[in-house]
């Protein structure tokens, strides 16, 4: 039976977008549908607005510190309606590139919502089908809110915090993972009067333990009421303002409440287990190495399978995916010493194993150093910067790298080449170092602190 299109792609976002730009530059037949706008959760509602609200949010710490460095500031209140107008030009115009790139690469696109009748054939809302050799779901993940909390549909997510009209005065974070402590950061850096609640006893579940209580450590300091080992019991409007009663027996109220408590894949209604397709106990899409899942057609790159949850990995799964099944060369994605950063303030860049993991596969040695770098010493600000290495005892590998500093994801990058290349302790004692820089301590640390 004839095919419409050799792929057929379903999901706009940096995954989908990569697969069916490269598949149509072979020469391959490539459609691809997107519901709501190209670009997906990084670009549209996730990496690209949040960082550039990051930048926005640090200003009011730099004034502070300007001012101890003898300038002399007047600073008004942070405009948020200006900046969002400013944030919304720019995702309009990133949305503008994805499109571009998939018109010049011969993509076609179908703005709607598509699902599968089966193995080969895919549905448009307008009800149009069509028929492909192979279709990729790329249809990443969404914010899970918790609904068995009373009055949970008073709450926001992460998506709702871009497209706000006005700057609340109070908020509430709920949930400890990297997205709930950045947004934390960058609200009370933007003047909000910052809330957290967390279920667990630290933030940062998943992350090394020592880093964790560091940064828990820093934003108390900026500020920002932590509270862990506290959830919320239930929510209620009262007045303009959203009540909040917590498990530890706490009341108060806030402007607005944002739940950042995970992430689940959007893999709902799209018709996948009448195919055949297998999906995991939280509704990943589950495949192979080469993301390849049991019906032989269908296979899934991103967020949506579950497996590292960055937008880079997904779109080195879809090019890997593209390799494979187009250029006849099978490929699997690296998934091993992928670097990623978390954007608190300062940023907390990390690469390969915790310290908890890597003891337990092996003996170790752990290296680290906190101090208060120059330019928080010369004016007396307390903040504290972190540079952990864990070392195999045995093979002198670094088997992880832990940094918190201000550009710590950019140098968290410089360290993943090197832990790529195999780089060992003796590599880094080796190297000169560059000063005054906070960096150089990476090189600098002789003796470890501990051996487990």
């Amino acid at each position: 039976m004839a095919f419409d299109y050799d792929l057929y792609v379903i999901g706009g976002g940096s995954g989908g977008v990569r697969a069916a730009r490269v598949a149509a530059e072979t020469g391959a037949r490539v459609a691809l549908a997107e519901e709501y706008r190209m670009g997906g959760t990084c670009v549209i509602r996730g990496c690209v607005p949040k960082k550039l609200m990051v930048f926005a949010s640090g200003y009011s710490r730099a004034m502070q510190e300007a001012r101890a460095y003898g300038w002399s500031l007047e600073s008004g209140g942070f405009n948020w309606t200006a900046f969002r107008g400013r944030l919304h030009a720019e995702l309009d115009r990133l949305e503008g590139i994805y499109r571009a790139n998939l018109d010049r690469a011969g993509v076609e696109i179908h703005d709607q919502r598509a699902v599968l009748d089966d193995a080969h054939t895919v549905r448009l809302a307008d009800g149009r089908t069509f028929r492909a050799k192979h279709i990729l779901i790329a249809t990443g993940g969404r914010p899970f809110v918790p609904d068995t909390v009373p009055g949970h549909d008073l709450a926001w997510t992460s998506n709702d915090v871009f497209l706000m009209e006005d700057l609340p005065a109070r908020v509430l974070i709920v949930g400890g993972g990297y997205i709930a402590c950045e947004f934390a950061c960058i609200l009370k850096g933007l003047g909000a009067d910052v809330t957290q609640y967390y279920r667990g006893a630290q933030i940062l579940r998943g992350f090394d333990d020592e880093a964790r209580g560091h940064i828990a450590e820093l934003m108390e300091g900026q500020g920002i009421n932590l509270h862990v080992g506290t959830d919320v019991e239930r929510l209620e409007k009262r007045g303009n303002a959203t009540w909040v009663k917590a498990t530890d027996g706490r009341e108060a109220e806030f402007d607005a409440v944002i739940y950042a408590t995970g992430r689940k894949p959007n893999s709902g209604g799209l018709g996948l287990e009448a195919t055949g397709v297998k999906l995991g106990r939280f509704g990943q899409i589950e495949v192979d190495d080469y993301s390849q899942t049991a019906v032989p057609s269908i296979f899934a790159v991103g967020d949506v399978t579950d497996r590292i949850n960055l937008t880079p990995v997904a779109i080195r799964e879809g090019a890997a995916f593209v390799e494979t099944v187009f250029n006849g060369r099978p490929t699997k994605p690296d998934h091993a010493l992928v670097a990623s950063a978390v954007f608190t303030q300062p940023e907390y860049g990390s690469v390969g194993m915790t310290e908890e993991a890597a003891r337990d596969q092996e003996p170790i040695e752990v290296y680290c150093a906190a101090f208060r770098p120059m330019q928080n010493a010369f004016i007396d600000k307390n903040e504290r910067v972190l540079f952990k290495l864990i070392v195999s005892a045995g093979t002198r590998k670094i088997l992880g790298c832990h940094i918190i500093a201000p550009g710590a994801g950019e140098l968290i990058q410089m360290v993943g080449v090197a832990m790529k290349m195999g780089a060992t302790k003796e590599d880094f004692d080796r190297t000169v170092a560059v000063h005054p820089t906070m960096s150089e301590e990476i090189v600098l640390m002789k003796t470890p602190v501990r051996k487990a």
